[in-house]
Order: structure tokens, then sequence, then C-alpha cells
């Protein structure tokens, strides 16, 4: 790929998806600034934007959340998407009528240019896509889980097949913790599934240091030109520890036998307690040359915008496209210096940037630049100015 600014969702269409009963939503900009009251909908759409990649999207919600009030049990978000190569039409819906348990996860469709896949990994080979949201402003004060799940979700931006790797480990992991509540485990189909965890753990943790390696030497290359502090970042792991001690295959063989050492433990505990799921991303605030989690709320949300920003200039250096961002309330406690900062880094970066805010005002620096709608009630008009 070669077009920087090559990746965009140009309509959005959204059914019966939170308190949007049906929207058609035509967008040619590159900037996109949703502005009305808390609760008329600004975040609902981008949900709706985020579970155009894999995963349950930016809240975590189950799918049968999601359905507007007093609807069928049913949603739908399609997209018409401009690429580099071609365009793309991506649809994701979910029925009650074919959910099961585990929030109806199995009742949800995907489709790429009106194909049925079979899972939603499928659709990060398309729209590469992070996101900032208020609860994750104090994420480096939160728990490991948090940062974990950002860590991979910039991981997935390089590597598309990075989160299906994550479900074939998380889906082995499960069996094997149900497995050891037997009275009589089945030793084969234990020594299977730890075989099958260890080969997607080393696999998971190659891309991370990977990942967090690439976007440390942007980093360092580029700090100088941020409108946001710098950091140094490191994956915490003991798998990843092992990865970059050792061969892969070595690596394999090594937690395989630390898994089968741990059945006991693990056992008694009702889960499995060493692994992938227990890695974590550490970060320094570069220019205090402080741990993150230890800095204000302020500085910490200062370090996450600078590290999104950063992977994005990254992914566009090694691929050519910068991916969608989704911007949620990303302007509202920022002082005017580094709001325009954000906005002209958004606008070198070439990417499509969807935020959201209460007040007009907020993106007024952005007049000309971007294509602002106003929301409320579950209903959205651009904003023509003069």
């Amino acid at each position: 790929m070669t077009d920087s600014v090559g990746l965009a969702l140009t309509r959005l269409t959204l059914t019966n998806f939170r308190n949007y009963e049906g929207l058609r939503l035509d967008v040619p900009g590159r900037l996109i600034a949703l502005t009305g009251p808390n609760g008329a909908g600004k975040t609902n759409l981008l949900e709706a934007i985020s579970l155009l990649s894999p995963g349950r999207g930016l809240r975590g919600a189950n799918f049968d959340e999601l359905a507007s009030l007093g609807a069928t049990k049913s949603w739908a978000v399609a997209a018409e998407v401009a690429t580099p190569h071609h365009d793309v039409k991506l649809g994701t819906g979910w029925s009650m009528a074919a959910g099961e348990a585990d929030g109806g996860a199995a009742g949800r469709v995907v489709l790429i240019d009106g194909h049925l896949q079979k899972s939603s990994g499928a659709l990060g080979a398309y729209v590469p896509m992070l996101w900032l949201t208020p609860a994750m402003d104090r994420l480096f004060a939160g728990p490991a889980g948090d940062r974990r799940r950002f860590m991979d979700r910039l991981v997935a931006t390089f590597d598309p097949v990075h989160a299906a790797r994550a479900g074939a480990y998380e889906k082995a992991m499960r069996e094997r913790n149900l497995l050891l509540q037997e009275p009589r485990s089945d030793q084969v189909w234990l020594g299977s599934l730890e075989a099958n965890m260890a080969e997607a753990a080393v696999a998971i943790a190659a891309a991370r240091l990977s990942a967090m390696e690439a976007l440390q030497r942007h980093i360092e290359e580029q700090h100088h030109n941020a409108a946001f502090p710098w950091s140094t970042i490191a994956v915490d792991g003991e798998v990843e520890d092992l990865v970059a001690a050792m061969p892969a295959v070595r690596a394999e063989d090594e937690y395989r036998m630390l898994l089968a050492d741990s059945r006991g433990l693990d056992r008694a505990a009702g889960r499995t307690l060493r692994g992938t799921h227990r890695s974590d991303l550490n970060v320094i605030h570069g220019p205090k040359n402080m741990v993150a989690s230890k800095c204000s709320t302020g500085e910490q949300k200062a370090l996450l915008i600078g590290l999104v920003l950063a992977q994005g200039h990254a992914v566009k250096t090694v691929s050519g496209v910068a991916p969608v961002l989704l911007l949620d309330e990303v302007a509202a406690h920022l002082d005017s210096t580094r709001r325009a900062g954000l906005f002209h880094a958004l606008a070198t970066l070439g990417s499509q940037a969807w935020m959201t805010g209460t007040d007009d005002h907020l993106f007024v620096a952005l007049e000309g630049q971007a294509q602002c709608f106003h929301v409320e009630a579950g209903k959205i008009a651009e904003i023509k100015r003069a």
C-alpha cells in the first residue's frame, strides 16, 4: 500500500443500533466532528464504527445489549470503505434468533462484499482502527488487563492476524480450565490443548514484542516533533521474556512444560495462572522519566494521545495507510494549545479521525478542515457554517 490517505469510511448505515433506529451517513471528509449533549448518541456512533473491526468494539458490550429499545432483537452496522486498492463493503449484525449464551456472540454475522465470514477476525485486514474513550483516561493506573487490551489493539493495526491468534489462545485456555476441573482429566487431551496454547502464546508474544519495538523506534525518531509527551514502552510478560531469550520452537516447549507443571495450581485456582493473558504494558513518561501510573490524570491522558498518534504514524510508515481513529471526548480537557497540537497532528497523519464533544467551540479551530455534525436524540445534521 502506498496511498497514505487512501483509507476512509465513506458511508455508514445503522439499523436498530442503540438509539439509532435507522441512519445513513455519507462522509466525504477526513476529519469528522460530532457535537451535541450528553446522551445524544455520539459515542454510540463511534461504537458502531468500532464493530467493523475484530472483537466487541470500544465498549466491549454484549451484543444483545446493542439493539434499539422496543425494536426487534437484532441490529446491523454497514459501511462503504475506500482503500488504496479498491472500495469494499463491510457489514456486521446480530440477531437473537441466532444468538446463544455469552452475550449472543454466536448470533453475530460478518459480511465482506456480501460474503459471509467465519468470524469478526476477517475485518482486521480491511480497516485498522484505534480508539480513545474517557474510560481510558486512567489506563496506566488501572488493571493490567486494560493495558493489555490496549496493547493488543496497537499490535493488531500492524498485524491483522493478531486478534485471531488471541482468540485461539483464549479458546484453548477455556477448554483446558474446564478439563482441569473434571475428576479424571484426559491427559492426552490436556497435552494437546497445552500444545495449542503454547503455539498461540509464542506467536502472540512475538507479535507484541515486534510491534512495540517498532513503535518505540518511531517514538525515538520523531518525538522532537510531537505535540504530546513521548514515552518509553516495554512489554512485561513471562512468555514474552522466553521469546526474547530463545528461538520460538524452544519457547513453545518451555511454556508447554510450564503449563504441564502448573496443572495442580491451576486446578486449585480454577484458572490458568501463567501465560500471555497475564502480560502487561509498561509505560514511562519520557520527558519526566516517571512511571505513567504516577503521573497526573492530565499527563496520563496526554501520554495516551501521544501513543495513539505515534502508533498511527508508525503504521503509516510501515504500510502506507494510517489507521482510522475514534476519539471520544478527546479534546474536552485539553487546553487550546494542546487542542491545536492534536488537530495539527491529525491533519499531518492523514488518518480519518472521528471526534466527539459536547460543545461546538472545541472544534472551531478545524473550520474548513473538518466535516461537523450536530447529534441529538439519535438524529444527525451537518453543521454548515457561513
